[in-house]
């Protein structure tokens, strides 16, 4: 999706030896519109008809059948005893109907000048309400097929463009562009380009002028709010963080512009509600790459900006004169749509520290950032792929999970007790992205939804209908696109707007239960957006192959999103994912799905022979295809989807192979999608374009999408954290060093000490505010659980989950820091460091980091020369372990600790300090206090194998053979019908050779 340039330059202002800095613009583009059907033609001539019968006909009309309603001449005092009949009464309503018109057709002019400007919002006609709602939507209609000739082929995008425009007010719609006003959008961006190029223009004149001197600290600058890009939107904490250094000033410009009318005739009533056009004034220290100075005489400057910049500065007052700038010295400072000055060996350019961003918006690497390797910001293109990051998150908790128990069982090189490794630079970035961006329960109602329609068809004794694609609405609900009709759905899935949709409300969803099924369409992968609504194309579906051509680093953006989907989602159960002309290896993020073939060789010879076997397995099985047979005796076999992806450029002869191969894929449950630099693919049943400005189109299926990506840096930062937490890794890997280490000598007693371990507590913090006590708890657990810094936006997404305003995540920070109070120092406890990350100072401890410091200290530190120290120490730590995590924690809070891995590691840790103070003990034959230290690990860590191994050797040690018969007793019985493990029942024949015998009594 288009990204939000950062400016990260200094102002026009620039030291003189310095060379002055050329604002780079965007590349033009052309515009390009959405595909319209012939409905839209339809509407948009209706609309003529109704604009030239009320603009035209009305008047016409009126002159025509009652003529002139007012009197020739001056009434004089007899007209008032005159008779009142019907033709007075026809006169006065005329009259009414000349002034209703006269209303009406003003406010067709102000909509028609607003939309062909595209510049700002349209003015408000006076009393007009209802007339110029309705003069809106005429002209919008009449407007909508203005740009481009549409398709006539109906496709994908019916569903997008009517999923949200029936479940809102007109206004509402056209005011969330993209949608009603796409064109005039387009528009109003190309004029913002052109003013911001004029603004550099004169920016650099103005710099030769004075030969880089600063303007003086008072001078009265005004922003120009910029109209949205894609779904970004100018927000007052960009403004504020762009231009002031700290995004937390946004409520100085607020103050500044509130209730002051805007060129529009509205005010600032609200910091979160402003609009494209608005004027604000900043502060006298706004300083940016992009302000620059524009003298009112300026010839490069529109006067338009030039005269509504001067009304505004009328309407402050004081505000207005109080830097002096605009009024004194005849010049006025103008911020427009940022442009960020292309960096030259001359001038480098430097990231800045990044403040906290909006909720809505990513923060982006600057060019002098990605080449250094610096980390700035949040990747965009994982906060804008929701199912994507979260099928990454879930795969990412998973390997780290296999990976600390193979270390916990010795499995790597020793690393017993490994810590995971706490991700870095672009890596660090990545992983935050993921957690703000991530939406599993979209993806646990997408997978129960689908295998919950495949239970209740085939209950029915129906198949699987094909879906070539699903929407998921932005209000959640779903639906599936089919090949054909298929029939009334079961319930509670309903028609959709024609026989070929199928759709699920999102409460309906909601009560699905988990269905013991196999997943019913596998190769269902997200491509992008449009109008609100998130399109997967089921690409094992295809009759044919599906083609993207585009630049390719571009097309290379698409294909790794793709393969990382597929290859981590949760509504497949298996599949194969075939990457052929793949530069970095995906493979770390799903070693079982995904396999890398060398060139087409290769695949012809796989694919070929896969192609045959599926062919006949169908046939000896009796079925047409793969959906007939996935959710029936044959599941979980042969019907496995596998998805070819061919990054690649096919030659003219492994193209017509290729067609040829796939031209019977679709039943087989083989996908195929094919890279090329043009657009005449053999086979191609579905043709696609990627564009520079990340356009997802497709011509003949009426799509134009927000086009989902994986941009090389932020799929190499991904594929860093799985491989960082491969468990196969060599003893090379990572350290098990904890992040944070406490002084745990009597002089490194915390100021703030929080119990984690077991029900939660405070200590050295009065109680806060009872109604906001839980979210200031709440905030602080998961800022000590992750000692290496929070992002502000991790933070949010944690604690608000479907989203919160900058405003209250600031207000919130505000009092968390304000709580937790200062050192004697004078330093604030909650602080932020480099990259713009939240952290706690050393002062403020939880038991976990002591426990940890403990376990490190007897295991690595001074126990190693000390058995004195080392038993006192793992006997501290022991101590600390009053249960589980959090035990007392709120119902419906902490939703985040289900993508933290604390849940796996907090066991781990008790038991090797369990099993490590046993061993203490049984060295000294001490094996009673060997048996204690086990038990008091088993409250916390019950199911780790280890410590009932050791907890059998213990209690073997006590010569008790009684004693030992009862605990292979409870063994047993907690096993349940599984039995025990192989190795549990090796030792037991070894210690207990008759246990057995108890076993086949009991029985």
């Amino acid at each position: 999706m288009p990204r939000r340039r950062t400016s990260s330059s200094s102002s026009s202002s620039t030291a003189p030896s310095a060379a002055p800095a050329t604002p780079r613009n965007r590349t033009p583009q052309p515009v390009r519109v959405r595909r319209r059907s012939f409905g839209d033609f339809v509407k948009a001539f209706l609309a003529f008809v109704v604009l030239l019968a009320l603009v035209v006909g009305v008047p016409l009309a009126l002159a025509v059948a009652v003529g002139w309603p007012l009197p020739n001449g001056a009434p004089g005092l007899d007209w008032l005893q005159r008779e009142i009949t019907v033709q007075t009464f026809l006169s006065i309503l005329t009259v009414i109907v000349w002034l209703a018109w006269a209303q009406f057709t003003a406010c067709v002019l102000v909509e028609v000048k607003a939309a062909l400007s595209g510049v700002g919002v349209p003015g408000r006609v006076p009393g007009s309400g209802p007339s110029q709602l309705l003069a809106r939507q005429l002209v919008a209609a009449l407007l909508l097929v203005g740009a481009t000739a549409a398709s006539l082929t109906p496709g994908l995008s019916q569903l997008g463009q009517s999923l949200e425009g029936n479940q809102k007010p007109s206004v509402a719609a056209a005011q969330q562009t993209p949608g009603l006003f796409a064109q005039q959008q387009e528009q109003a961006a190309s004029t913002a380009n052109a003013l911001a190029e004029q603004a550099g223009q004169a920016g650099q004149a103005a710099a030769r002028a004075d030969g880089g001197a600063s303007a003086a600290s008072g001078d009265t600058k005004y922003y120009r709010i910029q109209p949205p890009e894609g779904r970004h939107h100018d927000s007052l904490w960009e403004v504020a963080d762009r231009h002031l250094g700290d995004g937390r000033r946004y409520k100085e410009i607020f103050e500044l512009n509130k209730d002051r009318v805007q060129p529009d005739g509205s005010k600032l009533s609200e910091a979160s509600l402003i609009r494209p056009g608005w004027i604000m004034e900043m502060p006298g220290d706004a300083r940016g790459g992009e302000l620059v100075e524009m003298p009112d005489e300026a010839p490069n400057v529109s006067e338009q900006v030039q005269q509504q910049i001067s009304d505004y500065a009328q309407t402050g007052g004081d505000h207005a004169q109080g830097g002096g700038g605009a009024q004194g010295g005849g010049d006025a400072h103008v911020s427009l749509p940022e442009q960020r000055p292309a960096p030259t060996p001359a001038t480098p350019v430097t990231p800045a520290t990044p403040a906290p961003g909006p909720a809505t918006g990513g923060q982006h690497a600057t060019p002098a950032a990605e080449e250094s390797g610096r980390s700035f910001g949040l990747p965009e293109a994982l906060l804008a792929a929701p199912l994507l990051a979260a099928g990454l998150l879930g795969a990412l908790g998973r390997r780290r999970r296999q990976a600390l128990w193979h270390s916990a069982l010795g499995a790597v090189g020793g690393r017993r007790g490994m810590e995971p490794p706490t991700p870095t630079g672009d890596a660090q970035d990545a992983q935050d992205a993921l957690l703000v961006g991530a939406d599993p329960d979209g993806v646990r109602l997408l997978d129960r939804s689908l295998r919950g329609l495949a239970a209740s068809l085939a209950a029915e004794s129906r198949a699987l209908p094909v879906v070539y694609a699903a929407w998921m609405g932005g209000n959640g609900d779903l639906h599936l696109q089919l090949a054909q009709p298929a029939g009334k759905p079961p319930t509670p899935w309903q028609v959709g707007q024609d026989q070929t949709f199928w759709m699920l409300a999102r409460a309906d969803a909601e009560r699905y239960e988990d269905a013991e099924t196999a997943a019913p369409y596998p190769g269902l992968v997200s491509l992008g957006t449009m109008d609100d609504s998130r399109l997967l194309l089921n690409l094992e579906a295809v009759p044919g192959l599906v083609s993207l051509s585009g630049a390719e680093a571009d097309r290379a953006a698409v294909f790794a999103s793709v393969a990382a989907e597929l290859a981590t989602n949760g509504w497949s159960d298996r599949m194969t994912i075939t990457l052929v002309g793949f530069g970095d290896d995906l493979t770390p993020l799903a070693p079982n799905r995904i396999r890398h073939l060398d060139g087409f060789e290769d695949l012809f010879e796989t694919m070929s022979a896969e192609t045959r076997q599926r062919r006949g397995a169908l046939g000896a099985a009796g079925h047409d295809s793969v959906l007939t047979g996935r959710t029936g005796p044959a599941q979980h076999t042969r019907w496995a989807p596998h998805l070819v992806l061919l990054a690649a450029q096919p030659s003219d002869e492994d193209a017509l192979r290729l067609a040829e191969l796939a031209a019977d894929a679709g039943r087989l449950g083989i996908g195929y999608l094919v890279g090329t630099e043009g657009t005449d693919l053999p086979g191609a049943a579905w043709e696609m374009e990627i564009t520079g400005d990340g356009k997802l189109l497709a011509p003949l299926l009426g799509l134009e999408l927000e086009a989902q990506l994986l941009p090389a840096a932020q799929q190499r930062a991904v594929v860093e954290l799985f491989t960082d937490a491969d468990p196969e890794r060599g003893p090379g890997g990572p350290a098990n060093t904890p992040p944070f280490l406490v002084d745990i000598s009597e002089q490194g007693r915390p100021a703030v000490y929080a119990r984690l371990v077991g029900s939660y507590e405070i200590i050295g913090l009065d109680a806060p505010d009872g109604d906001r006590s839980a979210q200031l708890h709440e905030a602080l657990a998961l800022l000590l659980l992750h000692r290496e810094g929070v992002h502000p936006r991790v933070l949010a997404s944690a604690l608000w989950p479907r989203g919160v305003t900058e405003d209250v995540r600031d207000a919130l920070l505000e009092r968390l820091r304000a709580w937790l109070g200062t050192d004697p120092d004078g330093t604030p406890r909650l602080g932020t460091d480099a990259t713009g990350r939240l952290t706690l100072a050393k002062s403020v401890v939880s038991d976990l980091d002591v426990l940890r410091s403990l376990y490190y200290e007897a295991t690595q530190g001074r126990g190693v020369d000390s058995r004195q120290v080392r038993g006192r120490l793992l006997t501290d730590a022991l101590v600390l372990v009053r249960g589980p995590l959090l035990a007392d924690r709120p119902e419906g809070r902490y939703r985040w600790l289900t993508h933290e891995i604390i849940d796996a590691q907090l066991p781990l840790l008790v038991a090797d300090t369990g099993l490590a103070l046993s061993e203490f003990h049984l060295e000294r034959g001490r094996a009673e206090k060997a048996i204690e230290a086990l038990n008091a690990a088993l409250r916390t860590a019950p199911a780790d194998e280890r410590l009932w191994h050791e907890l059998l050797r213990a209690t073997h040690a006590t010569e008790d053979a009684d004693r030992l018969r009862a605990l292979a007793a409870d063994l047993i019985g907690r096993s349940g019908a599984r039995g025990l493990p192989p190795r549990t029942e090796a030792l037991l024949d070894e210690l207990l050779p008759t246990w057995r015998d108890g076993v086949a009594a009991a029985g």
